[in-house]
């Protein structure tokens, strides 16, 4: 349950530091007033009197207090910048693991900007754009200030303000809905950009640069007109903000001069109010020039508070025994990510500890989604997937995972060493049990004949090793550690004869050790190697039993058995019993 909170915790801890800079704010615009004060002094004192020794001594406490001045600045600004890192220490892995786990219930979600959301909020509350918030509660002090010299000066300041202020709200309600589109626009630019260069050989192959281009242009320009047109109207706001401020200068210098005409004011008020009143619009205008900058990182914290109230984190589950492999699915439904009809409808089936079961079936029957929801990447609409008796959805997922084996029809490699990725990235794996798992894998000696073997970068999604080679060094993480149950969905899609020939024998040896093996293919050479076989169409069980019970050889040529095999996308994909299925 920690992670459900973690954002409010993290501004919790946060809300720390915030008070705290909240009173070194008050101590820093306290020492604002020594310019105007020392000004004052100056014109009223100094100058009159012609006393060297009293503009010493002004001097020497004007440069004491700007000291402390400095010290304080230094320590808010230092204290904010600590916080940001509690904050990112507290939200960062939390929100990692959110996003992990939303993408895998909803592949095309985005949610992985909620990674970058987090360096935008941490960015905003430790710069200088919130320190504007910070200086903002002390403006009446300036104000207050203003009105002690003359009620017409504290009136010009106030008026300032107001109009200032307004201008800031205007600001707000001119460019929100705008910034907002833009976001979005440019979201979907980049996640179209991520998605598309994942592809860049069949871009150039087949010509596709121009079209796609267009495509992305077309968001890229719709986003810089939001852009555009936030920017003009904020713009405008900042330019007619700066005219304010100028003429106010004016307005109460030129009022100033009045007074002293008059001789309500001394000229030394007159200097003291125009810097007093500069620095009570200071935090004003800097709010307007730093609102984009506050728009942005509102809109991240909404998009965290919506990843952390729509995504249930995984609760707190306790330790299970060490499982044998014994797998059985009952009543399975499930859907794909963003789908409403069910793809699997009343799957049911089970497996001892250490069979070997191959899952065939026409393209679109349903088996890349049963094997999702075979280890745990998917939740079942209904029904249930149960390891040694267990649910997998109650298995802590850290743990089940040291007893999975995975190796998806699409191989991915992370950035890191061949190694590293066969070791799962685990701090405790030893060369031994790499080296084991390569072996076990068959993929050792193609391992050693790499530019640096076990040391060579696979570059960014494998793209540094060939189809072969990234399905060899994930089979071999499927299998490291020799975990109990291991499902290989396709595993000799991008295999040589020679490949084949190694996963041939990994199986063996892993059906040898007792480990559970489920097998997506289409091949007969793997079938063979299945005690059991589970025929999927449209989602439902077609057949399911003892391979050597449902495939009949000899009731056809063995050339035309081949041939139904390789064919397997169709309902007949062998000759097969027509006894029910167990």
């Amino acid at each position: 349950m920690q992670e459900r909170n973690s954002l409010q915790e993290a501004y919790r801890k946060y809300r720390t530091a915030f008070a705290a800079t909240l009173i070194f704010s008050l101590f820093t615009n306290l020492l604002m007033f020594i310019g105007p004060l020392y000004m004052l002094q100056i014109y009223d004192r100094v100058l009159s009197s012609r006393s060297e020794t009293t503009l010493v001594a002004l001097s020497v406490i004007a440069v004491s207090l700007l000291l402390a001045y400095g010290l304080l600045e230094f320590t808010r600004t230092k204290l904010l910048v600590r916080a940001g890192l509690q904050f990112d220490e507290v939200l960062a892995h939390p929100t990692f693991h959110l996003v992990v786990k939303q993408q895998t219930a909803a592949p095309g979600s985005g949610a992985q900007i909620a990674l970058n959301d987090v360096d935008k909020v941490r960015e905003f509350i430790t710069g200088q754009g919130i320190l504007a918030f910070f200086d903002a509660p002390w403006v009446p002090l300036f104000l207050g200030l203003c009105f002690a010299f003359h009620p017409w000066l504290g009136m010009v300041a106030t008026g300032g303000a107001v109009v200032i202020f307004a201008l800031a709200l205007a600001n707000e309600f001119s460019t929100r809905g705008t910034l907002a589109e833009a976001g979005r626009a440019g979201n979907g630019a980049n996640q179209f950009v991520s998605a598309t260069m994942l592809n860049a050989e069949v871009i150039r192959a087949l010509g596709m640069e121009k079209p796609l281009t267009k495509r992305w242009l077309t968001q890229h320009d719709e986003m810089l007109d939001h852009q555009a047109t936030a920017s003009g109207r904020g713009g405008m706001v900042v330019a007619s903000s700066k005219f304010v401020r100028m003429s106010l200068q004016v307005a109460i210098l030129g009022t100033g001069a009045y007074l002293a005409m008059k001789q309500e004011i001394s000229p030394g008020i007159m200097i003291a109010a125009s810097i007093v009143m500069g620095r009570a619009l200071a935090p004003v205008e800097q709010a307007v020039q730093q609102w984009k900058q506050f728009v942005g990182a509102r809109q991240s914290h909404g998009r965290l508070k919506k990843l952390f109230a729509g995504v249930k984190p995984d609760e707190e589950k306790i330790e299970m025994p060490e499982p044998k492999g014994a797998l059985r699915v009952e009543g399975l439904f499930g859907l794909v990510p963003g789908g409403k009809e069910p793809i699997l409808r009343n799957i049911n089936f089970a497996l001892e500890a250490g069979e070997v079961m191959a899952l065939i079936g026409p393209s679109g029957s349903g088996k890349s989604t049963l094997v999702r929801h075979l280890v745990g990447a998917a939740q079942p609409a209904s029904g249930a997937v149960r390891l040694d008796g267990t649910e997998i959805q109650h298995w802590d997922p850290e743990q089940l995972g040291k007893h999975l084996g995975y190796l998806p029809q699409d191989v991915k490699l992370f950035r890191g060493s061949v190694g590293e990725n066969v070791s799962r990235f685990q701090e405790d794996a030893t060369d031994q049990d790499i080296v084991a798992a390569a072996t076990l894998a068959g993929a050792h000696e193609m391992v050693q004949q790499l530019p640096d073997g076990y040391g060579t970068d696979v570059g960014d999604g494998g793209n540094q090793l060939s189809g072969g080679q990234k399905q060899r060094v994930g089979l071999a993480r499927a299998v490291y550690r020799e975990p109990c149950l291991i499902v290989l969905d396709e595993p000799n899609s991008n295999l040589d004869n020679h490949g084949e020939q190694a996963l041939a024998k990994c199986i063996a040896e892993l059906k040898a050790k007792g480990k559970t093996v489920i097998l997506v293919t289409h091949k007969t050479g793997l079938l063979a190697q299945s005690d059991k076989t589970l025929m999927l169409v449209n989602g439902t069980v077609e057949k399911f039993g003892l391979t050597k019970d449902l495939f009949q050889p000899k009731a056809q040529p063995p050339a035309e058995a081949k041939k139904e095999v390789a064919a397997s996308a169709g309902p007949a994909v062998l000759k097969m019993n027509t006894a029910p299925s167990t």
